[in-house]
This record gives structure tokens, C-alpha cells and sequence, in this order.
């Protein structure tokens, strides 16, 4: 039993965090509804983006008369492939809604307040210091029309991202965070070249997590990906684009008959061709991107200004003689200047880098 407005917030963003990275293009929002200070039931966004978070915590209630509802976005007042969820706040008789962050669509900001109020309802907005960075990739999505975009690495105590005699730099308590990374995102991006030479598969290997497989884009300008890797196996169960140059049409049709999709382009060198690139990713619907590539392309990115936020997993052991690079370390010691992650690896460290 508590009025204390921020506790029933947070309630609403660890529900949030639940379905960050399967909402689609909606952002993923939490919700709980407070009668006599006892919450008295909740929603999150579902999976794909509907229903929103205010019609599944409400939907089903039968006496919520004068109940508070906390949500982390602002309530949308707009008709899209669903009613307003305003329209259900105002049908239950919910006497006052609190939200953490006014939703940067033009066709709900700033407007709950005044449609909640004609209907005597009252609306505050309590900003919350602690999730303050928690809609940053939908806020840049919206703004942008671009996926929010985040890169992840692995490298030794003496910076090599090559292992030549093992196929992982770091424990085996890294890589599941790596894979707690991957569930938070709708999309990977990776290259041609990095899928070959691992083999990879790019999926959850959590237990609880494992049927979710983010779908892939895998950039490949001249066609080069080998046609019996591991991850052809899953072309029915994740969509799967090569993102390859249009002249390589008679290529296509082979990979075609494998399941794969495609996105073809004239380009791949600038800033303009990443940018239009990520724009049409976007497009299709995907807002959160995770970069699982060797250094040259991850460079590339960073040298573009295409990435967001980097995660830099770092072994305690040297390789010496057993590792290499394939480009530059240079950006990666830079972004030792930023923060690093507090968490127990297993002695392991973690760095985060924002662009």
C-alpha cells in the first residue's frame, strides 16, 4: 500500500522492459492501475506493437471506478489500426493517469492531457530520472525514421576481436549477456564475410528465450555467402535479407530459392548510402538493430556517425600471438574513455560507449 506516485511508475517500466525489441514500430510501454493504493492489474504493449498496454490493463476490468492508471508514454488519443487508448480510460471511469514521457508523435503529443480533462479526468506528466534514457531509441526512431542502431564486440585484454585458435574472446558468462542483447532487438545486421567464417547462427541460446530469433539482415555486395551454413536452416523461421548491389541480378535467384529476401542497392561506401540503407529497414519496420559484425564493417559504421551506442566485451586474457585484427583498433581504444557497465562477468568488463 503506497501514493507514491514515482514506485507505481517504476511498477510500469519494469513492465515495459519486458517486450523491448518485439513491439515493432510501437514503442513498448508498461501500465498498472492503482485502486485504494493497491495495484489492482497491468498491461504491457504486446508483441508485434497491439494491443497497447492501456487497453490489455483495462480491457477486462469490470470495476476500476476512480482508479489511477500509470503508464510509462503518454496515452495516444489517435485512431490507427486501433482505437485510442484514451477512448478505453475515459470508458472505464478512471479518475487520474500519470505518465512518465509525452509520446513524440505528432499525432498524440501533448494532446491526452486536454482530451483526459474535457472528460474529467485528471493527467499529470512525472518525469522519471531513473528511466530516463528509456524511450531513446524510439524518440531518435521518430525522429530519424531510422532504426536505433547498437553495436556489440568482443576483444582481448591487449585488444585483438580474432581468436585464431578458439571460436570466443570471452566467457561463457558474456556471451549470455550477448544473447540477452539480441532478445532486446528486432533485427541483426552482420556481413557476409563474418557469417562464413563463424558459422554463426545469431539466435537466443538462453533457456526461455530460445524460439526468439531476431530477424537478420546480412551485408553481402557481392553475393558470397556459403549456400550450407547452419543458418540456412532457419530461412522458414526468421526473415533473412542479403543486403546486396543490384547488378548482381542473375546471382539472385539461386539465394532466392534458399527463402532468402532482399534489399538490393547501388552503394554501399557513404554516409548518404547508410543513411538511405537504414531508412529503408525502417520502412519494412524495424526500429531496433543490433550490429554483430567483424571490425572493418564496424568501423565503417563508426567512421559513418551510423552508430549509436556501442558495447565493448573485454576479456581479462591476452592473446598475443594467438589473436589478430582485420582493421584498426583505434576507435575501439577511444571508447575506453567511456563508461563502463557495472556487472560480474566472471572477470570479464563491459563498456558502453554513446555516440
Amino acid at each position: 500500500m503506497t501514493t507514491n506516485h514515482n514506485h507505481f511508475l517504476d511498477l510500469a517500466f519494469y513492465l515495459a522492459e519486458k517486450n523491448i525489441g518485439h513491439t515493432g514500430t510501437n514503442p513498448s510501454v508498461g501500465c498498472v492501475v492503482v485502486k485504494n493504493g493497491s495495484v489492482i492489474s497491468s498491461g504491457v504493449t504486446s508483441k508485434k506493437g497491439r494491443p497497447h498496454s492501456e487497453f490489455n490493463a483495462l480491457n477486462n476490468l469490470k470495476n476500476c471506478t476512480g482508479a489511477s492508471l500509470y503508464t510509462t508514454l503518454e496515452p495516444c488519443t489517435h485512431i490507427g489500426k486501433t482505437p485510442p487508448c484514451v477512448d478505453i480510460i475515459i470508458k472505464k471511469k478512471i479518475k487520474n493517469v500519470f505518465y512518465a514521457f509525452e509520446d513524440p508523435d505528432i499525432r498524440t503529443f501533448k494532446k491526452a492531457k486536454n482530451i483526459l480533462k474535457i472528460n474529467g479526468i485528471n493527467s499529470k506528466l512525472i518525469k522519471s530520472k531513473k528511466f530516463n534514457d528509456f524511450y531513446k531509441s524510439y524518440f531518435y526512431n521518430k525522429k530519424t525514421l531510422k532504426p536505433y542502431v547498437t553495436g556489440k564486440i568482443a576483444i582481448s585484454k591487449d585488444y585483438k576481436t580474432i581468436n585464431k585458435k578458439k571460436r570466443w574472446i570471452t566467457n561463457n558468462t558474456s556471451r549470455k549477456i550477448a544473447h540477452l542483447f539480441r532478445n532486446k532487438h528486432d533485427c541483426i545486421m552482420s556481413t557476409s564475410k563474418s557469417i562464413n567464417y563463424d558459422n554463426a547462427l545469431l539466435n537466443c541460446r538462453i533457456d526461455g528465450l530460445n524460439n526468439n530469433k531476431p530477424d537478420l539482415f546480412i551485408v553481402d555486395l557481392n553475393l558470397r555467402i556459403e549456400e550450407n551454413l547452419s543458418l540456412n536452416n532457419l530461412l522458414k523461421k526468421r526473415k533473412t535479407y542479403l543486403i546486396t548491389l543490384k547488378k548482381n541480378f542473375k546471382k539472385i535467384f539461386k539465394y532466392k530459392k534458399l527463402g532468402y529476401k532482399f534489399i538490393l542497392i547501388n552503394s554501399l561506401e557513404s554516409k548518404q548510402d547508410f543513411s538511405k540503407l537504414f531508412k529503408r529497414i525502417y520502412k519494412i519496420g524495424y526500429t531496433r538493430l543490433l550490429v554483430e559484425s567483424g571490425l572493418t564493417f564496424l568501423n565503417c559504421l563508426i567512421k559513418n556517425k551510423m552508430m549509436n551506442d556501442l558495447y565493448i566485451f573485454r576479456s581479462n586474457n591476452n592473446l598475443g600471438k594467438n589473436g589478430k585484427n582485420n582493421d584498426t583498433t583505434e576507435y575501439l581504444k577511444k571508447s575506453f574513455l567511456s563508461k563502463e557497465v557495472t556487472i560480474n562477468l566472471n572477470g570479464d568488463k563491459l563498456f558502453k560507449k554513446n555516440f
